[in-house]
């Protein structure tokens, strides 16, 4: 018994085999050589890279830039909100002088507080103005000395943070003389209807 490969064999006749054969080396033939370009779009191909390259590269430089525009802006912004701040707490802090300057004077001058209670108004009044100092030498320290190893969005927090106390601060003050005038007030007009029943 002949075995299949053997049958394959004998099936192909001696004609077939010379086509076969034929075919795989013109097949084999036109594979070789050197591949033929055209040298115009070879040189277009190569400039357009070019091209491409510088383009990419003047695209980073400008990614590049704006980056640094970005960061110069944050950095601005941030100057322009600890400049605000800074005006607001210094405007605030004019608030509390005058008051203090202006207002204790009036209220302590009223025959209307008596003697023990002189201590007290002026104590409440001198604690404001205590922390009012002590905040603004805290801001003089952050802004004038580098020991504070700061960011500038740490400084602009810390200032904003100083702000909002020191208009707390001048709501305070702005509470206890509306409240000692009131008492003075009280008196005073406590003080006329005692003298008009003494009249009567």
């Amino acid at each position: 018994m002949k075995t299949t490969a053997q049958n394959f064999w004998n099936r192909f006749p001696a004609s077939g085999w010379t086509l076969l054969l034929i075919l795989l080396l013109s097949g084999r033939a036109g594979a070789q050589g050197m591949p033929v370009y055209d040298n115009t779009n070879f040189i277009s191909m190569t400039k357009s890279l070019v091209e491409s390259a510088k383009q990419t590269s003047e695209l980073l430089k400008t990614v590049e830039f704006l980056k640094e525009q970005k960061e110069n802006i944050v950095k601005v912004n941030n100057t322009i909100r600890q400049l605000k701040a800074l005006r607001e707490l210094t405007r605030n802090n004019e608030i509390l002088f005058h008051a203090v300057q202006t207002d204790l004077r009036e209220i302590l001058g009223s025959p209307y507080i008596k003697a023990h209670e002189m201590e007290r108004v002026s104590g409440s009044f001198e604690q404001i103005m205590d922390q009012a100092m002590d905040d603004l030498d805290f801001v003089n320290q952050i802004l004038s000395s580098n020991l504070l190893k700061m960011t500038d969005a740490e400084r602009t927090a810390i200032l904003m943070e100083k702000k909002v106390r020191s208009q707390e601060m001048v709501a305070e003050l702005e509470m206890k003389t509306r409240r000692y005038r009131e008492i003075i007030s009280f008196r005073k007009m406590q003080d006329i209807v005692n003298n008009r029943e003494r009249i009567y």
